[in-house]
């Protein structure tokens, strides 16, 4: 098992060592997976083969340049002991093995980056926490579906102390010395009465057989009080051999799914696979997943690629930051090299030349895989697109993918229609005088949907991209064009309707109810004295068809919406001051036009009013909400004559 980071508890000592509480999160899940995680609980079996793979390979490739830690034993295996008069299963590896520290850390807190997300995500009711602990991953802890306790015996290889992990499962574990004549780690599960089918030699042949035949390690099955010499000779139940270096024609989808989920520790299949081999100036192997399922620790700042790096079917690290660019992150798989040296440190996996042509080999067949599966298959791209299509765009920020490629492969929300669009339709149904893609962000669909901004665009049946991924608020600026076609936001100034006809027939520039264009330019005029340095301008819009004002950034500022992001996390200090548009159809405008026409004072209570309503509009704070609330007050108490 891997070394996490120290929780920092204390334990309290005891004649037979030391007493530990649970880390809070650990006893949550527990609790509910002693109870209900996996509808077939013989899944243990293969967490904790899983476990013990991943401890064997983490050694042979620490023995690379230590020799002497595998000395005398050089041959890494799993055994698996039953005694059906005991009621226990023992697995026992001789891989790393763990200290007295990794033991704690490992077995009794999740030090784990999103754990505070984790957390929250659980609701208390199982059936519904099933989903998101199953994505989490809980490994070891998959024990206590089966066991009412367990023991775990451990050496670290090059070290001649051992120790002992006990627990119930029930909100504390114990840790004490222990005697182990080797290195490696010994698990062993004291089973439930009802789960006494574990015990059975002939019962764990099978589920071995089934969920961990692509353990490139020999997996033994022995029954230790067996009279039958076939069920004490611990012969290996699996293939053994590495699953990614076999034809594909010899693997089945069974074989596949369940070392989908050996390498992912996540349950149900893969949304799609990709197996390869490259051959040509480099060669390497590659059999790679994209999950049905987002993990719920996407978007934290440490969430790197757990794609395992190979060399010539030796494990390497499964955190080479260099092998996958960040945006495919989601990606779970191997990939074995013949190119790169064995003994390839941290410091030479950075800028290596080999490593960078098999990451650019890499993407460009998730790429491929990509386009085939949105040119075939819509309604499975678009659960793709929802899990990750967010992490997909940051490679057209960072410039590491093709970024023609990434376009050809996005997809948005719009205002025709529920589906999803790809730019190219977009593009194919612009209106006749179109010039641009319009587009706009924010943090909520349904809210950014009814954004005032958007009525004189629905009016003339324009098309925009609604857009409320974080990451949109970068990529477009830095991409510009698509097709010819440069991005334009709804919400800025310059985005000029007027050469495109409204859908509905109507005429704008005649319409009997429209004040005359000097009289709203008065109107206007008293708006902005009245404002002063609260907006940058106020003028007659033509993108209002049903509110009477909206706020719109010039031309050349920040999106509105990403200057709320950057002053969010401090990167701006004050908000530049908005334009304000008016909507000269709508009847308070009319109302205040005919106002301004006859007295050009006495507008201030109004203009802030205005205001402050279109900063609602925008979801914005108020500056000075009690003035907010004096004026309405004021103009509602004028209105019913009181």
């Amino acid at each position: 098992m891997a070394t996490k980071e120290k929780s920092g508890k204390s334990a309290k000592k005891s004649t037979s060592g030391e007493t530990h509480s649970f880390q809070a999160e650990v006893s949550r899940l527990l609790d509910i997976v002693a109870n209900a995680l996996y509808s077939e609980k013989e899944i243990f079996i293969r967490e904790l083969v899983s476990n013990a793979a991943d401890a064997c390979d983490r050694l042979r490739y620490k023995a690379i340049t230590e020799p002497a830690l595998t000395e005398g034993d050089p041959n890494f295996r799993i055994a698996i002991d039953v005694d059906k008069d005991a009621r226990t299963l023992t697995i026992t590896d001789n891989g790393l093995g763990m200290t007295h520290d990794e033991m704690v850390e490992n077995l009794g807190t999740i030090a784990r980056s999103g754990t505070t997300a984790f957390v929250e995500q659980l609701s208390g009711d199982a059936k519904k926490d099933i989903s998101v602990i199953g994505q989490f991953g809980v490994g070891f802890y998959s024990s206590f579906m089966v066991a009412d306790t367990v023991d775990v015996i451990s050496r670290q290889a090059g070290s001649d102390e051992a120790w002992q992990w006990s627990s119930d499962g029930k909100g504390a574990f114990t840790m004490a010395e222990a005697q182990a004549d080797s290195r490696g780690t010994r698990i062993t599960l004291h089973l439930k009465e009802d789960q006494a089918e574990y015990a059975d030699a002939y019962r764990v042949r099978n589920v071995v057989k089934t969920y961990s035949d692509h353990i490139a390690f020999p997996i033994t099955v022995k029954d230790v009080k067996a009279e039958d010499a076939a069920d004490k000779a611990p012969e290996a139940v699996n293939t053994a051999s590495a699953l990614w270096t076999r034809p594909a024609s010899e693997v089945t989808d069974q074989q596949y799914n369940e070392f989908f989920h050996h390498v992912s520790h996540t349950p149900g299949d893969p949304w799609t696979k990709l197996h390869f081999r490259a051959e040509g100036v480099i060669e390497y192997t590659g059999l790679l997943y994209i999950p049905a399922s987002k993990p719920f620790d996407l978007y934290t700042q440490e969430k790197a690629s757990k794609v395992r790096l190979y060399v010539k079917r030796v494990f390497i690290t499964d955190n080479c930051e260099e092998l996958v660019p960040r945006w495919l992150r989601f990606l779970h798989g191997v990939i074995d090299s013949s190119d790169l040296p064995l003994n390839i440190s941290r410091e030479m996996l950075q800028n290596n030349p080999v490593l960078t042509r098999i990451r650019n080999g890499i993407t460009s067949r998730v790429i491929r895989e990509l386009e085939s599966k949105a040119e075939k298959d819509t309604e499975a791209y678009t659960a793709f697109w929802d899990n990750f299509g967010a992490v997909l765009k940051e490679g057209l920020y960072d410039g590491t993918g093709d970024r023609d490629a990434l376009l050809g492969l996005t997809r948005f929300r719009s205002t025709h229609g529920d589906g999803l669009v790809s730019l190219k339709d977009y593009v194919g149904r612009m209106k006749e005088g179109q010039t641009a893609i319009y587009y706009i962000t924010g943090d909520d669909l349904d809210v950014v949907k009814r954004s005032p901004q958007l009525e004189g665009f629905r009016s003339r049946g324009v098309e925009v991209l609604l857009m409320t991924d974080p990451v949109d608020q970068f990529w477009v600026p830095m991409v510009g064009r698509f097709d010819d076609k440069p991005f334009k936001s709804a919400t800025q100034g310059g985005a000029d309707l007027s050469s495109i006809k409204k859908t509905d027939g109507k005429d704008e520039d005649k319409a009997e109810d429209t004040p005359a264009e000097e009289d709203i330019g008065r109107l206007t005029a008293a708006l902005k004295l009245a404002l002063g340095k609260n907006v940058k301008d106020v003028r007659s819009s033509d993108r209002l068809t049903e509110s009477a004002v909206c706020l719109v950034a010039g031309e050349g500022d920040l999106d509105m919406n990403l200057e709320r992001i950057m002053k969010m996390h401090g990167q701006v200090s004050e908000r530049a001051p908005r334009i304000l548009e008016v909507n000269p159809s709508h009847p308070l405008i009319r109302q205040l036009a005919e106002q301004a026409k006859a007295d050009s004072g006495g507008m201030e209570d109004a203009a802030f009013l205005l205001l402050d309503q279109a900063r609602i509009l925008e979801g914005e704070q108020l500056p000075d909400p009690a003035a907010f609330a004096r004026r309405m007050s004021a103009a509602m108490a004028k209105g019913i004559g009181a």
